[in-house]
């Protein structure tokens, strides 16, 4: 019935599609009742008032309406606004939030991206403030911004993220500020009097929200450098929320552009000041405001184009299969009408494309999320971990930490060995101490980060498009099911929030050179070998090879020069280091599937409503990460290759050891040593005229070391399209709801 011949030794198959026993496992909330709720309410939300609204047209109007204003209160219901804030403030998760805010950003964006952005961007607005705030601000605004308790009687209030500017500003260095910040009134014995002022671009929840945390730069020889601050709507001056921004895309959320002319006292300023000689100077300046918030936000904008990849895959089926039924030679029972478009091989390939993408993008997304998890408690005890090891503020603590970085480079080694093989004494000092596990926990959240935000947004982008396409002519209809031509739409904002991938792209360069990272890359790479022994269909074997490819063109090309003897890896090389962060982004995505499949199979073993589908859904995923690890060792082959060999000049015939052999010299002594006239690449005709091309064919004499690792790579692909044969027979066979559990 299928272009696709079954495997029969691959038994079970892939009964249903995953549900939230499968994924509470993948993505390691099992054990987290709280999290498990947070999912079904917003689940509920998401594909109950949002699913509505985008079905009667909402997204058609740039204003924010009465009928999308309904969302926020629906969002308080379900505790979608509450879930960043700490219970002593009025929220109900106890410690890190990183993975409850992906989850309820995941679960939102399976059906609207701006309903998503609308509910994640008070947080972004509240999360300076959550980041570096003091006590007193921490209290009063998250108070402000939790839903009205039992007995209480208030309003709710809303808040926003002011940083970048009007055009022309906009899109430049969030290091570059327009917004001004002076003394406006400074009476003896009294707290300044501070005047901003501010125009925003893209602001989300502008159209209502009650304060805003704006940055700006001084504007005034009494402040020194720049800042956060906040903003009320009923400070003295001009709180003007801005025209509609005439967005296509994220209609769900209210955007404008802003204008702010107020007066607000000094300890609005986020963070506090202190006064030295007559001038404020704030305990932070906006730069490491930002970083603290971005670092952890950009994930979560990660995980809502995955959800886009992963909702596309049921719809996709739906049309597929029903594709030509109702025709004149249609039949119920028939191939053409129980298969449709599944009877082709292509559109089942490309949808397991679609589908392996989603897989990995979520894995790596809610894999930072979790890591986040573990490294904000030191994060927010950074200064009093530094303190406590002696290391000292600014620009000297990098030469401090060097000592330590040693050490944590010897626990990240320990740490991979086996326990009988490890030195378990020093094992355990080096585990107990705080500054070493802040150090490998934060070089690996610094690669996460920007990897989930740049992989996930800019290559979900692309593969969305494809999803669209599988739709024929109803993916460009606004009624297209599952709302794939939005999400489609949607995707290319994502890709630029919170910095364009350009920005991601030159954090990576520079984090992933980390010893610490490298280091704990290099045991991965040990520990795919040993899982592919076990699981040899996972594409574990093919990740490894793509990996110690990646290492060695990383450690090449930064003591590499190009033909005219310029360094390679510098920081104005990106065409050399931006598509080494692309590569690295591949590898992460996709060895973060594989760990997610191997917890899979083996918690899900312990999971007595899984016993029956849990063997169909191990061969599935597995199928599933091995095509994704071949598609990550063809990209990472792709610029490894062009980047090694791209910076060389090619050879010209310029000596005569270029004229080894003429045509008639290779005929005579083909009769001698048959075979030889297929490795003289270049032969001479009988004029001695060289070839019609640049110059003899390249040698590899010194890049041994790449040209068998591509080898290797090469040949570890084996295996790889009987994976994607299998995944596109599960297709052809998975059971599917009839319809959608959500409008459209």
């Amino acid at each position: 019935m299928s272009a696709v011949k079954p495997d029969t030794a691959r038994t079970p198959q892939l009964a249903t599609l995953p549900g939230d026993d499968v994924r509470q496992i993948m993505w390691r909330f099992a054990d987290r009742y709280d999290l498990q709720m947070l999912v079904q309410s917003s689940r509920a939300v998401a594909r109950g008032p949002v699913a509505r609204l985008v079905a009667d047209g909402a997204r058609n109007t740039h204003e924010w309406t009465e009928e999308k204003a309904t969302l926020l209160e629906a969002y308080d219901a379900a505790g979608i606004t509450s879930v960043f804030i700490d219970p002593e403030y009025g929220g109900f998760i106890e410690g890190p939030k990183n993975l409850a805010m992906g989850l309820a950003a995941f679960e939102l964006a399976w059906v609207d991206g701006g309903a998503a952005t609308g509910a994640m961007a008070g947080h972004l607005g509240l999360s300076p403030i959550h980041e570096k705030g003091t006590a007193d601000q921490k209290a009063e605004y998250m108070r402000r911004f939790a839903p009205a308790q039992p007995g209480e009687d208030r309003t709710i209030e809303r808040s926003a993220f002011a940083l970048t500017e009007p055009i022309p500003y906009v899109g430049v260095d969030t290091g570059v500020l327009g917004g001004k910040v002076s003394v406006k009134e400074w009476k003896k014995g009294e707290e300044p009097i501070l005047h901003v002022e501010k125009r925003g671009r893209f602001i989300t929840n502008m159209a209502f929200a009650n304060f805003v945390s704006a940055a700006v730069d001084s504007g005034d020889e009494r402040i020194e450098g720049s800042c956060m601050i906040i903003l009320e709507a009923n400070d003295p001056g001009i709180y003007d929320r801005g025209t509609p921004t005439k967005k296509l895309v994220h209609q769900l959320s209210a955007t404008s552009d802003p204008v702010f002319s107020l007066d607000v006292p000094a300890s609005r300023i986020i963070g506090g000041y202190t006064v030295k000689d007559g001038v404020i100077i704030p305990n932070y300046n906006h730069g490491e405001i930002i970083d603290s918030v971005f670092r952890r936000t950009r994930v979560t904008v990660g995980l809502m184009t995955a959800a886009k990849l992963l909702s596309a895959v049921e719809p996709v089926i739906r049309y597929q299969r029903g594709r030509f039924r109702g025709g004149d030679s249609d039949h119920p029972g028939s191939p053409r009408h129980e298969l449709g478009l599944q009877q082709k091989e292509d559109a089942l390939h490309r949808l397991v494309d679609i589908w392996a993408t989603g897989e990995a993008s979520a894995s790596l997304g809610f894999a930072a999320a979790r890591l986040f998890d573990e490294l904000d408690p030191m994060d927010h005890r950074r200064d009093e971990i530094f303190k406590a090891h002696g290391i000292p503020e600014g620009r000297k603590a990098i030469r401090a930490l060097t000592e330590w970085t040693d050490r944590a480079l010897e626990y990240v080694r320990l740490a991979a060995r086996p326990e009988e093989e490890r030195d378990g004494a020093r094992f355990q000092e080096l585990e107990a101490n705080e500054l070493i596990q802040y150090l490998v926990k934060d070089a690996l959240a610094n690669v996460l980060c920007p990897a989930a935000k740049l992989w996930n947004t800019g290559h979900g982008a692309n593969m969305m498009r494809e999803a669209v396409s599988l739709m024929g002519g109803y993916g460009v209809t606004e009624d297209c099911p599952g709302f794939l031509p939005q999400k489609w739409m949607d995707a290319q904002l994502e890709a630029t929030y919170e910095g364009p991938e350009a920005v991601q792209r030159r954090q990576l360069s520079v984090t992933m050179t980390s010893p610490i990272f490298l280091a704990r890359f290099e045991e991965w790479l040990k520990e795919l070998r040993a899982i592919a022994g076990l699981r040899p269909g996972s594409g574990a074997c093919t990740l490894a090879s793509a990996m110690d490819l990646w290492l060695w063109t990383l450690r090449h090309l930064l003591g590499a020069r190009d033909a005219d003897g310029a360094p390679l890896y510098k920081g104005h090389r990106q065409g050399v280091t931006f598509p080494m962060a692309d590569a690295l982004c591949w590898l992460l995505a996709s060895r973060y599937q594989i760990m997610d499949l191997i917890e899979l199979e083996t918690v899900g073993a312990d999971n007595p409503s899984l016993a029956e589908a849990l063997p169909g859904f191990v061969n599935f995923f597995t199928d599933l990460s091995h095509v994704q690890a071949a598609a990550a060792g063809g990209e990472v082959a792709r610029i490894c290759s062009s980047l090694v060999f791209g910076y060389n000049r090619h050879p010209s015939w310029t000596t005569e050891s270029d004229r080894a052999y003429s045509a008639r010299e290779l005929t005579v002594l083909e009769n001698v040593m048959p075979g030889l006239c297929s490795c003289a690449t270049d032969a001479f005709d009988e004029d001695g005229d060289a070839p019609l091309k640049r110059g003899p064919c390249v040698r590899f004499d010194g890049y041994e070391p790449f040209t068998l690792r591509r080898a290797k790579l090469d040949g570890c692909l084996s295996g790889s399209r009987l994976a994607k044969d299998a995944a596109a027979q599960a297709l052809t066979e998975v059971v599917v709801p009839e319809a959608l559990d959500y409008p459209g």
